[in-house]
């Protein structure tokens, strides 16, 4: 099932469970703005390239848009407006005053030069200047582009509106980023990983953890998870998969990844089909890679007890049944791995101030944030009586609901 269609499906659940009038449910689907545009750029070889730009604006009820930018060759336009609604719920989860928003181009960074990104990435902002903005529209980094992309985002914005720091977030610390960006959707993963296992009695010390994916969350995840004493039993990214009943010695395994470009070949623990990674044996199961990993055929074979969703949409609605039943408690992805826009949040408080925080303060108010998350989501669990997922979405849904309709902009 695509993205787009269990967004929709879990916010239709939501609107039910909050009684929303049918108008209100309508107008609160409809992307804001959708754009489009051509962009035209000289190659390196003097010959000349077109891409196609785009943003899709969600909503904009509780604040500034707020979403990442992805270079992707094949960009669907249906997840892309997924993932765009998928932030206006995310954000309000995390009571961050921002609407949702995702885009990008369709293009393959890897093909490219680093002349030629800059260029299309200055024709992109050159054509959408007048759409983003600090107070409208606030991109940041996503699949395929980096802190560099928002620099060069940031500087061609400026050429038209003055310095504005504040327009974009996952900048270089030199233009303005926020210390802790780079480890914040981990060390968020961390904190409510810490706040559900907390609800049971457990802690994360003596649990045993397994993580699909080593990228930069996967990775983060681990080092913070194996710091706090959990024991990661098994680990997989696209190179191969590993696993060490004993417990995966996690610092080497930053090493060897950084030095051979992957897991593959790591000396401290065995070698396993990565396709079996969901099912290995563990208390906590961390898909931390791609969209639709956890599915109808693999669902019943999964043996932890708790999920914790670091990827966007791991999970198919089928899955969910299959788990629900079996006990399994879920951690979804809009509570779980919001730690990154919300410490791009503190980035642009931080940029709009002129006054930058330590690390210190930002990990202390992201522990904040992410465990008030979860206790907020809790609550509306029990006022609707229905799992985690359903609770977060209807928080989500309900804060935006009540926003629109303080605006006066219900149909």
């Amino acid at each position: 099932m695509n993205a787009l269609v269990a967004t929709s499906r879990n916010f239709k659940r939501a609107a039910r469970l909050l009684g929303l009038d049918s108008k209100l449910e309508k107008s609160l689907l409809i992307p804001f703005r959708e754009i489009k545009v051509e962009c035209t750029i000289p190659k390196d070889d003097g010959t000349l390239a077109s891409f196609v730009g785009f943003r899709i604006q969600h909503d904009n009820a509780r604040g500034p848009m707020k979403g990442g930018i992805r270079y992707h060759p094949e960009v669907d336009p249906d997840e892309v407006n997924a993932l765009a609604q998928l932030m206006t719920w995310k954000t309000a989860v995390a009571n961050i005053p921002y609407g949702g928003a995702k885009g990008g181009i369709g293009c393959d960074p890897g093909e490219l030069s680093i002349s030629e990104l800059e260029r299309l990435t200055r024709v992109f902002t050159q054509k959408i200047h007048d759409l983003i903005g600090v107070h409208t529209d606030v991109p940041a980094p996503d699949m395929g582009t980096n802190p560099q992309t928002m620099a060069w985002i940031l500087d061609e914005y400026s050429k038209f509106h003055g310095y504005s720091p504040a327009v974009v977030t996952g900048k270089p610390v030199d233009l303005g980023g926020s210390l802790g960006r780079d480890a914040a959707t981990g060390r968020g993963v961390l904190f409510a990983t810490e706040a559900l296992l907390n609800e049971y009695g457990k802690s994360i010390a003596g649990q045993r953890f397994v993580i699909q994916g080593f990228g930069n969350v996967g990775s983060w995840a681990a080092q913070l998870i194996s710091e706090c004493g959990g024991k990661i039993v098994a680990i997989s990214d696209v190179t191969g998969a590993i696993k060490n009943s004993n417990g995966i010695d996690i610092p080497s395994l930053l090493k060897h990844s950084k030095e051979k470009r992957g897991v593959k070949g790591f000396n401290g623990g065995d070698s396993i089909d990565p396709a079996s990674i969901l099912v290995e044996d563990c208390d906590v199961l961390i898909p931390a890679a791609l969209g639709g990993v956890i599915n109808k055929d693999n669902a019943n074979e999964i043996r932890a007890r708790f999920i914790i969703e670091a990827a966007n949409h791991p999970t198919d609605p089928e899955a969910d049944a299959i788990l629900s039943k079996k006990g399994v408690v879920i951690l979804p992805d809009i509570l779980a791995n919001s730690g990154g826009v919300t410490v791009s949040y503190f980035e642009w408080v931080q940029n709009i101030q002129g006054f930058m925080w330590d690390e210190k303060k930002v990990n202390t108010e992201l522990k904040n944030y992410m465990t008030k998350g979860f206790k907020d989501v809790k609550e509306m669990c029990q006022s609707h009586d229905c799992d985690l997922r359903m609770g977060a979405f209807t928080l989500g849904v309900n804060r935006v609901a009540r926003a629109t309709i303080l605006r006066g902009w219900e149909a």
